[in-house]
């Protein structure tokens, strides 16, 4: 009998159920509690829990145990032990004790640190997060674990989204007391990310060496067809694709992760898998690791899944929606407006928090999706401006407009949809549109951060989000607490509010130029258009007083950050453009040269038949590919140069901004010559696959 998705849902993972199984009553009860009020871990209790999860994991077919973890390298890491230990007479013994469990020491000399440690102090730590729940992976049992060094500094993505939460919690729940709600014991922000992908054919993908080094393509020439007909949206998955949905589908479910949604994207072989809503330290474990598995499963159906936010030029590159609310540990959604929002005091306050937040933070908010790779996609029509806005929709526009101006709300009459068919159901319009084109758009009962790259980590946006919307709350909170008169104060708080923040809400076109214009000159927001504009805010006094504060990060770790996220930028365009350069010298010269001479030879042999012949054609193209020729090596020679003359910069900054000024031009300079060559060239002397084989190669 075949076992349903019920049956093997979380068959991987030491989960509830696992543990209500295994641990008795007061070990149970005990680390219940450390997960949901963050109450210090028992080392008895930990021993408890590590021999029972040994016990399962090794039933499940796992010889070795991991601390997995998220240095800033933007994927994951793991060393692996065995949990074997000499015994007397010879064998071996299966052990794993608590503080196996709770602390382990890998070597962290080789991750990057911006500085916070030499490459001789190499000693590092992992420590378990028993909030996120271990999981088998291979035959390996992976523990979520954060990450720091010997100092105690934070060296991963988990510490400081954990510390941001904390912070969260403390502000909200002093909210939710002014309220007169006792019974809430922790506020949690959740996240539901929406992950964009392309699958093409492995076979192609390892023709092309600039998909090979950077997970897009440096060259190609526009295809006949792109994405102008619009039929790949939501249109009918191929058989291939189909399959492939289908085993990763069981492969994360197997881990837990609540996969849910699943089409295809705008693009041709674009697509896009949508995550359940769970606490965001577990959505981001959660979103990681599918990265991983559809990384490691597409070579299995002959494909490979692209994750980089723009592999190709002139059709839609791929984001990570992130879905992001408030909750309590009774369920409650803070963010839910209800049926009557313009009554529900404590929504609107919480919405407060959050227009204030991103209005006063929208540098950080620019930063934490800030990659070589997301610079190529915001701005260009597929996904928001480097600009950003809220979009609220007209009720909550109209209801925060009436307590700025004294006036009544005279509500939103609510209309039914007809669609002219009798038989068909009539069902109430919302309330508003969606707006695609927004940065932060409010979807109901959440915000959507539209701005984050199919490559990063969620983790940063959450980190930054949770701690700005944290300080909002802090100022609120201390405002209310000191009033005479809480529903006096309460109601001029968030009419304040509105006031002094509300350029940052926008719900028109954000594509429209007229609106960056708007938004810069009139409205005094920011447009940090690329990486490098916007990374030196991050070390701005208000943002490091901020996050400090908060206890986030410290002022050490704030600048290891900076260091390298810029590494990290000047050093993936510096590996593009080598890439370019080897590719135009190597395969793309030689190949239109071949080309050229032999069309040469073809015009001189039409003419040795019959000398009356012009030859026109071959004459004329062979003009144009000698001229491309050289103008290929102009554009290499220049590029080598751009690249040089970076090497001579005196710091990451400066280095950024030669990048970002000298580098990107000649790169784009040299890939218009070879794309242009590439127009002119028979196909069968082209070195590498073109858009239209790779964009529809798949069938």
């Amino acid at each position: 009998m075949r076992k349903t998705v019920k049956d093997y849902f979380g068959s991987l993972v030491f989960d509830d159920r696992v543990m209500k199984a295994t641990l008795s009553a007061d070990v149970y009860a005990s680390l219940r509690k450390t997960k949901d009020e963050g109450t210090e871990l028992d080392l008895s209790v930990a021993n408890a829990v590590a021999a029972a999860m040994k016990d399962w994991a090794i039933s499940k077919g796992a010889t070795h145990f991991t601390h997995w973890f998220q240095p800033l390298t933007g994927i994951t890491a793991e060393k692996h032990d065995s949990f074997i230990s000499p015994s007397s007479d010879g064998g071996v013994i299966m052990e794993f004790s608590g503080k196996e469990l709770i602390k382990g020491e890998p070597d962290a000399s080789s991750f990057p640190s911006g500085g916070l440690r030499a490459t001789f102090e190499a000693r590092g730590y992992t420590a378990w997060d028993p909030t996120s729940y271990a999981f088998i992976k291979g035959k390996a049992l992976c523990i979520p674990t954060a990450f720091c060094s010997y100092q105690g500094h934070a060296l991963d993505e988990k510490t400081p989204l954990l510390r941001s939460m904390e912070a969260l919690n403390k502000q909200a729940l002093r909210i939710l007391r002014l309220f007169g709600n006792n019974t809430a014991k922790c506020v949690r922000s959740t996240v539901g990310p929406e992950q964009e992908y392309f699958l093409i054919p492995k076979e192609l993908y390892e023709r092309r060496p600039d998909l090979r080094f950077t997970g897009r393509t440096l060259f190609g020439a526009k295809p006949p067809k792109g994405q102008e007909m619009e039929d790949h949206y939501f249109g009918v998955i191929k058989p291939r694709v189909a399959a492939f949905m289908e085993e990763l589908n069981e492969e994360l479910w197997k881990v837990g992760i609540l996969a849910k949604t699943e089409h295809n994207e705008v693009a041709p072989s674009q697509h896009e898998l949508a995550l359940f809503h769970t606490t965001v330290n577990i959505a981001t474990d959660h979103n990681q690791l599918t990265m991983e598995i559809m990384q490691k499963l597409a070579p299995k159906h002959g494909l490979v899944c692209l994750l980089h936010e723009k592999p190709f030029a002139g059709v839609n590159g791929s984001g990570k929606h992130n879905n992001w609310s408030l909750a309590t540990d009774t369920g409650q959604n803070l963010l839910s407006p209800g049926e009557t929002p313009y009554e529900n005091a404590q929504f609107l306050l919480f919405l407060c928090a959050v227009i204030k937040a991103v209005d006063d933070y929208q540098d950080l908010l620019r930063i934490s999706v800030a990659t070589a790779g997301n610079d190529h996609r915001l701005g260009a029509n597929e996904a928001p401006p480097a600009v950003v806005s809220i979009f609220l929709g007209d009720e909550l526009t109209a209801i925060l407009e009436s307590f700025e101006n004294g006036t009544p709300y005279k509500g939103v009459e609510k209309t039914q949809m007809r669609l002219g068919v009798d038989f068909l159901p009539k069902f109430p319009r919302d309330s508003t549109d969606r707006n695609r084109t927004s940065p932060f758009a409010f979807t109901g009962n959440k915000f959507e951060f539209r701005m984050v790259g199919s490559s990063r980590s969620i983790a940063c946006a959450n980190t930054m989000l949770n701690s700005a919307v944290a300080e909002s709350l802090r100022i609120f909170a201390d405002t209310l607490e000191d009033a005479d008169d809480f529903d006096t104060a309460l109601h001029e708080l968030i009419k304040k509010t509105v006031k002094n923040h509300k350029r940052i809400i926008f719900n028109g076109n954000s594509y429209d130029e007229s609106w960056l214009k708007e938004a810069t000159e009139k409205r005094g927001l920011s447009n940090y258009r690329t990486t490098a504009d916007c990374l030196p805010h991050l070390l701005d006094k208000k943002n490091v007083d901020m996050l400090t504060l908060h206890k986030v990060f410290s002022e050490e770790e704030l600048h290891s950050r900076y260091e390298i996220m810029l590494e990290n930028y000047c050093k993936t365009i510096i590996i593009e453009a080598n890439t370019m350069v080897n590719m135009a010298k190597t395969q793309i010269t030689p190949a239109v040269m071949a080309y050229t001479a032999d069309v040469a030879k073809s015009a001189a042999a039409k003419k040795a038949l019959d000398p009356t012949l012009a030859c026109s054609y071959e004459t004329e193209l062979v003009r144009k590919l000698s001229a491309l020729t050289d103008r290929i090596a102009m554009k290499i020679e220049d590029l080598e140069n751009a690249l040089l003359a970076v090497h001579s910069a005196e710091d990451s900054c400066s280095k950024a901004f030669m990048i970002r000024d000298t580098v990107l031009v000649k790169m784009s300079e040299l890939r218009l010559a070879c794309d242009e060559a590439e127009t002119l060239t028979d196909r069968s002397y082209w070195p590498f696959p073109t858009y239209g084989d790779l964009l529809f190669g798949v069938i």
